[in-house]
């Protein structure tokens, strides 16, 4: 049941497109398990959808016709999309098609009484992710101008450990000034990553950290070593309450279930 006067979004992440709609990674098209998984949330979304966040890994390739198609599929959905980048973007394309309304890169944006700031850990070359001194001192800013009201945090990388010591090993680099900056003003409700490819949510310094699993496949939680999920796709509901606290679901669609572990095709995370 949707409580009065909440926001419903919808949160999405590790596409990882190819310009081919045919383009394979960890065994799936990713294409196809893309299409499948916003019908899937648009189809049984239980209300209206005020938002839909997209956390980075949108093009494995870093295509501008990737980009384009993922824009056009994503404004077909009909609410406005919110996206960061992740380790796999190329910045000059993404910014160039994503930049432009009604999607929205990075930035801040009100949305009643919450804030939802987007943040940009991508590192050129690299696996991990650092927020610059300038991304940091506008996270800063952002958070004063909150004020009393509540704040979402959206950033690729971890910000806090899954418990996977490989994974983590891949995760935002200077995240101890990330958690230093949103402690001291004491107005960050939760924070949603990608990058992980699995479903986590815990509590670290009176703040929600979540992250969602990816729109292709997943990695098997809490391991020493990469090893692949029988997981399928999934993505993740949000609804953010006037009172500051948030309800969440985790869906999998269930008929993409694998059968046997995919194969681990990574170049990179």
């Amino acid at each position: 049941m949707t409580t009065a006067g909440s926001l419903r979004l919808l949160h999405l992440t590790d596409l990882h497109l190819f310009e081919d709609v045919a383009g394979e990674i960890y065994g799936v098209q990713t294409d196809q398990t893309f299409r499948a998984t916003l019908s899937h949330a648009l189809g049984s979304a239980p209300g209206p959808i005020d938002a839909i966040l997209v956390t980075g890994d949108i093009a494995e390739d870093g295509r501008t016709a990737t980009y384009r198609r993922f824009r056009e599929e994503i404004l077909n959905a009909g609410p406005p999309v919110l996206c960061i980048p992740g380790n796999h973007e190329d910045r000059t394309p993404l910014g160039e098609i994503l930049s432009n309304p009604p999607l929205q890169l990075c930035g801040t944006r009100r949305l009643d009484r919450w804030y939802v700031i987007l943040l940009d850990s991508h590192l050129p070359g690299r696996d991990e992710g650092h927020l610059t001194a300038a991304e940091l001192d506008r996270l800063d800013r952002e958070l004063r101008a909150a004020g009393d009201a509540h704040v979402l945090v959206c950033v690729h990388h971890q910000p806090v450990p899954v418990g996977s010591p490989w994974l983590d090993a891949y995760g935002l680099a200077n995240a101890g000034e990330f958690l230093s900056r949103i402690e001291a003003q004491g107005n960050v409700r939760a924070v949603v990553c990608g990058h992980v490819h699995q479903a986590s949510d815990r509590m670290h310094g009176g703040v929600r950290f979540m992250s969602t699993p990816s729109t292709c496949a997943q990695f098997t939680p809490q391991t020493e070593r990469c090893i692949m999920d029988l997981a399928p796709p999934g993505y993740r509901w949000l609804e953010l309450l006037p009172d500051g606290s948030l309800r969440t679901e985790v869906v999998w669609l269930e008929e993409l279930r694998r059968h046997e572990r995919p194969p681990d095709s990574r170049q990179e995370i």
